[in-house]
């Protein structure tokens, strides 16, 4: 992509508007644009991350075993009259009706739906264990709507529902979306500590959720600081082993590490002193089990092995995707601007040119631009006639992980120079070598 030819409205001063870092970077980036309180347009740049967020979010849910559908963003109210939630949700949801005086509203969750889906087509145990996932825009009608993507009325949200014959078999389901989960945000170069937490409107007994420590973190939290320590990294992890899941739950989940909601500071306090923790945290996802709690209202039963027809065991499990970008953001920037992880950038690498309309420099770049797109990594290739000191800090703002910039000095002596965004370290050499090093980088992401 040519900047000359993209829509990439940055903005040189911080928006009063925005009160955290995310928020403010998203609006000077020009990724996101606000329509209304907490609903914002996704302008190319943010519209790219979403996508590659998206995309990671779906491979390893596929990975994991769980199938996708799509399910429409409103829902009848009847459904939820069925489960009893809907009188109990509050004023978050959005009621509304059709032409028809029916009862409608805009989903904020999936698990009356989906119920319907399973009861309309599964009546066996043959057929567990099931589970069915979408990634779908979600609203909630939030009294304050702040911090941009991080805390908006309408935001995208995978939201997956397992079905399973018995308890053991629910928390193995419950074990499989914790570790999918773990290895999900790690391939975005975020580390999310799975704590203890509240089930609020949705229930259950069990439930875990995935927070990324930030100063701007909505909840309160309380950890063992050795829970900090522990990755999932390039395990080999078979979902359908449950000692193997089940192993990595306890692992992951055996040092204190709290919401502020569960905190039990009895419990709290005999942890070592020197690695007690309390700080801020972004919510990133959140996974259930709750039982029988909507397949018996609803009646979504399956008849067992002996005859008998029993209600399914079920859970939820979800990721905020939309929201992701600003804990990313939260958790890897500077003070120029945004620092992607090579996972969900939203183009591999930046060229700049340093004197465009020379012909050796132009010429130069156009064949760095075509040897990137053949090794299959789009660059973002500024082209624009400014002067270089503006184009390195659009490069900066928008974060790209890597930055090739050519100008006549280097290619008289055969180089260009090849920049790490996040640590600042340049090195010159060829070009070939460039594009091969990037290409490298890439490989193994």
């Amino acid at each position: 992509m040519r900047l000359s030819r993209y829509f990439l409205p940055v903005l040189k001063e911080n928006p009063a508007e925005a009160q955290i870092v995310s928020h403010r970077l998203m609006l000077r980036a020009g990724m996101i644009k606000q329509q209304a309180a907490g609903i914002y347009s996704w302008l190319p740049l943010g519209f790219r991350v979403l996508k590659r967020i998206e995309q990671i979010v779906h491979e390893e849910q596929v990975r994991a075993g769980h199938i996708p559908l799509l399910m429409p963003t409103l829902q009848s109210a009847d459904l939820w009259r069925e489960s009893g939630r809907y009188d109990d949700y509050g004023q978050e949801m959005l009621r509304i009706k059709d032409r028809q005086d029916r009862d409608l509203l805009y989903g904020p969750t999936n698990e009356e739906m989906i119920t319907d889906i399973f009861r309309s087509h599964i009546s066996s145990y043959k057929d567990l264990p099931l589970t069915l996932y979408h990634i779908q825009w979600k609203f909630r009608d939030e009294m304050r709507p702040r911090f941009g993507v991080m805390r908006g009325r309408e935001f995208l949200m995978k939201d997956g529902y397992n079905f399973d014959l018995t308890r053991e078999d629910a928390l193995h389901a419950y074990n499989r979306h914790l570790v999918s989960y773990l290895r999900t945000y790690e391939r975005m170069g975020l580390q999310a500590i799975p704590m203890r937490a509240d089930s609020g409107p949705i229930g259950g007994e069990n439930t875990h959720e995935f927070l990324v420590l930030a100063d701007t973190g909505e909840s309160e939290v309380f950890y063992d600081s050795a829970v900090t320590d522990i990755r999932l990294g390039a395990r080999d992890i078979d979902y359908d082993d449950k000692a193997q899941c089940q192993a990595v739950m306890e692992e992951f989940t055996a040092r204190y590490a709290r919401t502020d909601e569960t905190h039990d500071e009895a419990v709290f306090n005999q942890i070592p002193e020197e690695r007690r923790r309390s700080a801020r945290g972004i919510e990133v996802g959140q996974i259930f089990y709750f039982g029988t709690k909507y397949s018996e209202a609803m009646g979504a039963n399956v008849v067992t092995p002996d005859g008998s027809r029993v209600p399914v065991e079920m859970g939820s499990h979800g990721i905020g995707v939309s929201r992701l970008l600003g804990a990313i953001i939260e958790a890897s920037h500077d003070d120029k601007g945004i620092i992607w992880p090579e996972g969900v950038t939203p183009f591999p690498c930046g060229i700049v040119n340093l004197k465009q309309g020379d012909a050796g420099t132009d010429a130069a770049c156009d064949s760095l631009y075509k040897a990137l797109v053949k090794a299959g990594l789009e660059p973002l290739y500024d082209d624009r006639d400014e002067r270089a000191g503006a184009k390195f800090a659009t490069m900066d703002l928008i974060g790209l992980p890597w930055r090739i910039t050519v100008g006549p000095r280097g290619l008289a002596n055969g180089v260009v120079e090849l920049t790490s965004r996040r640590t600042g370290i340049s090195e010159e050499m060829t070009a070939d070598a460039a594009v091969a090093r990037v290409a490298e980088i890439y490989a193994t992401v």
